[in-house]
């Protein structure tokens, strides 16, 4: 058995597609390269030539590529549509760079109109450039591998040997092998047509598709998208509806009367615990937030523990654990002694050691020495865990409450709260309160521990430090349809991706004739859709398992009448 590969001469290894027929024909759904022809007259000339480059494969990768460069500004540029007091103070400090940006959109990129066309031409050329792809491949499922080619020696791979087989015989065994191995074959003449690979075009078109699932997914998730937060100290409760939230955004075409989903929680404890010693000392260990919620207005009751990375899922809504903090409670009295503020107060951790601030305001209830109605503010400075008495500032030494100090500054007026403009309930703002004053004529300020008082001066009454110090849980309740088609469509576009990269097409042809001294010649051939080292290899396997069912036939016995011809012409015929 003599073969021979892809080591021929170049003129073989380039045998053109007229030479090899229907067997050279394209081995994917890929367009075939033409020369430019810029239509010469006609809009409609000049619109299919644009929608011809539009749907190119060559555009299609230049544009993601550009959806990608399109990217990079949302990641490093804050973004109105998640933080606009970062955009705001961007605004503030590049007083030159700040308008160009916003004019550029660069601020709210996603949906920006130089982003939705990028988005937009990629989404349309894939579609234009798959539909084609899918019929034409779907054609070549229902047809049949072609023919052999006249010549199969000008094949990349290539093998033959004499058998005293049947032709017949060896079409058969050839039919047996390469069905064995997978292949579409069926004989067509004198010689068994036979084709592998198909999942090849079918991985590069579930690739392709699956990047317009993913984009699909991506704009419905940013349109109907939803995400909030909400700060619930232990023994609150929450119920989704949008004035529950602390701040609120949505996509543009969701729905606060129809898409939120309706259900309601209690935080009834929470729970952290950190590393005691070493180097680690103080990094957190656990975050368990113990609520009980339920669905609809007659839902059943259920408790469910959540965990950071271990979200509530209710319907297409998840609660996710964010931060947590504490909310020292305590008790405003006025001169009279009577009670008119009791209850948690929340404050925002400084540090990874949980130092925190806030401010406590009184609106209501409260009347000065003189029974003047007033406003009592007061600024909030806590500690859960204090150094002690002249070892330091107001500075947490570890973030578990293990000896917490409370200190206080306090004000009285006007807190600005009906003038109709939203301030911040973390915040105290003082244009138009008046310091109380100690003894020495400063700002009253006072350091407490619990169950300690400060008394504000010329009876104006006091603030108490409880001895309870409550844990809160912020917790971002979010709602993004589509994420799981966006999952689905990038696992199909690896698993497409791969597919295309290592899987080969390629086709292979097995000729059985009968020669003129009466002995079967069986011809072996491949042929890939790109020159693959592997190719020859499978030939030859294939051609071993052929050749056991047809075997070699013994080398002819010489004629002795020819022992007298001339060698010469026995060179020269060799030679042609």
């Amino acid at each position: 058995m003599s073969t021979t590969d892809t080591d021929r001469t170049g003129k073989e290894t380039e045998a053109s597609t007229d030479d090899l027929g229907a067997a050279g024909s394209q081995l994917s759904t890929a367009p075939r390269e033409e020369m430019p022809n810029l239509p010469s007259l006609g809009v409609i000339g000049w619109v299919r030539w644009f929608w011809r480059q539009l749907t190119s494969m060559r555009i299609a990768l230049l544009l993601l590529f550009l959806l990608s460069l399109a990217a990079i500004p949302g990641s490093l540029i804050p973004q109105s549509g998640q933080d606009e007091t970062k955009v705001a103070a961007f605004m503030d400090r590049h007083e030159t760079l700040g308008p160009i940006y916003d004019k550029l959109g660069l601020f709210h990129v996603y949906s920006s109109v130089w982003f939705s066309a990028i988005y937009i031409l990629l989404f349309i050329s894939l579609i234009g450039c798959i539909v084609p792809r899918t019929w034409q491949f779907v054609g070549q499922l229902r047809s049949r591998p072609p023919g052999a080619p006249k010549r199969l020696t000008r094949l990349p791979a290539y093998t033959t040997w004499r058998t005293a087989a049947e032709p017949e015989q060896v079409r058969e065994a050839a039919l047996k092998v390469l069905g064995g191995r997978r292949y579409r074959a069926h004989v067509a003449d004198d010689a068994v047509a036979a084709e592998k690979g198909y999942l090849r075009e079918a991985g590069n078109l579930v690739f392709h598709l699956s990047l317009i699932v993913m984009l699909i997914a991506f704009a419905w998730g940013q349109l109907y998208k939803s995400e909030g937060n909400k700060l619930i100290v232990e023994g609150d409760g929450f119920a989704n509806t949008i004035t529950q939230y602390d701040d609120f955004k949505s996509g543009n075409l969701f729905s606060v009367d129809h898409d939120l989903e309706p259900f309601s929680f209690d935080l009834k404890d929470f729970k952290g615990t950190y590393e005691p010693s070493g180097p680690n000392r103080g990094t957190p260990r656990t975050f368990e937030a113990d609520v009980t919620y339920s669905v609809g207005a007659d839902g059943r009751e259920q408790q469910r523990t959540i965990e950071v990375n271990e979200p509530l899922k209710i319907g297409d809504s998840k609660v996710y654990l964010v931060s947590h903090g504490y909310a020292p409670v305590v008790t405003v009295r006025d001169g009279k002694g009577e009670v008119v503020y009791k209850g948690a107060v929340p404050l925002l951790p400084q540090d990874s050691n949980v130092t925190s601030s806030g401010a406590i305001k009184v609106l209501d209830g409260y009347r000065n020495a003189d029974g003047k109605r007033e406003q009592l503010g007061f600024n909030a400075f806590f500690v859960p865990t204090f150094a002690g008495e002249g070892q330091g500032t107001m500075l947490s030494q570890f973030p578990a409450l293990l000896n917490p100090r409370l200190a206080l500054s306090a004000y009285h007026g006007d807190l600005g709260v009906d003038s109709g403009i939203a301030q911040n309930v973390y915040q105290l703002d003082t244009d138009k309160l008046t310091e109380f004053k100690d003894s020495d004529g400063e700002l009253l300020t006072e350091r407490l521990a619990p169950g300690q008082t400060m008394e504000l001066p010329d009876g104006a009454g006091s603030i108490t430090f409880e001895r309870e110090v409550k844990e809160w849980a912020g917790f971002q309740i979010t709602e993004q349809p589509g994420s799981g088609w966006a999952l689905a469509g990038a696992v199909a576009a690896i698993a497409g991706l791969a597919a295309s990269l290592f899987i080969q097409r390629r086709r292979v042809w097995v000729r059985a004739v009968r020669g003129a001294d009466g002995v079967t010649v069986v011809e072996m051939a491949g042929l890939g859709r790109s020159e693959s080292a592997k190719l020859p290899e499978e030939l030859g396997d294939l051609a071993a398992l052929v050749h056991d069912a047809a075997p070699s036939a013994p080398d002819p016995v010489p004629d002795p009448s020819d022992a007298d011809a001339d060698p010469t012409d026995a060179e020269g015929a060799d030679k042609q």
